[in-house]
């Protein structure tokens, strides 16, 4: 597989290079940066620290559709956005790894599935994975006589919240109840603010250090409480789930997939 990278000298663009680089299957052909980014003609490789590969980093995205059978995207919401309109153009395929999307995007990404393999995740850990289908389940079996509320940590550099993980397993707690998570989710408590009221989704946010993220669903009732915890301490993980991705899309037909179908947890239609 032909793979190029959208924000390839970023942190994640970085570590999706080098495993890229590493695992067989799998070659690097492209990478984007920003205009006016110092990164702008460098090699990939060495960006990845595995040394030259030829490469150099170009601003132009429609290189990457040009040169690629799949193209990784960890960026930001706008630039997410022309690049799922360039893989439908194209028909190439695209993995998506950005947070801060809202449903307008997703419907953008749906759009551009009818003409090519998009694959979207708010996380692309195998264990976060488990953890959106155990929330699914776990809300469902304990029904609303329990108060369902989602922790989350990240670095104090992370610019969004909650974050697009948090979100997920909000989603995953109210599809279990049968509800809308719009209409069910508490973001911001402060001040006096009364009484819990039932059957709502509440999400707390922490900034700090250099936390790579952790994620706790609780279910709390009168008398015992439930904890689902996971714990990421490398990027290193999303970067193998987002190469894992990218191969799985060779030969699939155009669509809209998540993580979820990559790794096999998808309930069967």
């Amino acid at each position: 597989m032909k793979i190029a990278i959208a924000g390839c000298a970023g942190r994640m663009g970085r570590m999706i290079g080098a495993e890229a680089l590493r695992v067989e299957g799998c070659t690097l052909v492209a990478g984007t940066e920003p205009e006016g980014s110092p990164d702008l003609g460098k090699d990939m490789g060495e960006l990845a620290g595995a040394g030259p590969n030829g490469v150099r980093v170009v601003a132009d995205p429609k290189a990457l559709f040009q040169t690629a059978d799949v193209v990784i995207d960890f960026t930001a919401p706008q630039a997410t956005m022309r690049h799922a309109e360039l893989a439908g153009a194209r028909g190439t395929a695209l993995v998506i790894g950005t947070t801060g999307l809202d449903g307008k995007h997703v419907e953008a990404l749906r759009a551009a599935g009818r003409r090519s393999t998009i694959v979207h995740a708010a996380n692309m850990s195998a264990g976060v994975n488990l953890l959106l289908g155990l929330t699914r389940q776990v809300a469902e079996i304990l029904g609303p006589d329990y108060d369902i509320e989602i922790v989350e940590m990240h670095h104090r550099h992370k610019v969004d919240a909650p974050s697009g993980t948090a979100l997920a397993l909000g989603e995953a707690a109210a599809q279990g109840r049968g509800v809308k998570l719009q209409e069910a989710a508490v973001k911001v408590r402060d001040g006096v603010t009364g009484a819990r009221q039932r059957g709502t989704i509440g999400f707390a946010t922490l900034r700090g250090g250099d936390v790579v993220g952790d994620h706790t669903v609780i279910f709390a009732t009168d008398g015992e409480r439930i904890e689902l915890t996971h714990k990421t301490s490398t990027r290193a993980t999303f970067a193998k789930g987002a190469v894992r991705a990218a191969l799985w899309c060779k030969g699939r037909a155009p669509g809209y997939y998540t993580m979820r179908d990559v790794l096999g947890l998808a309930e069967k239609k």
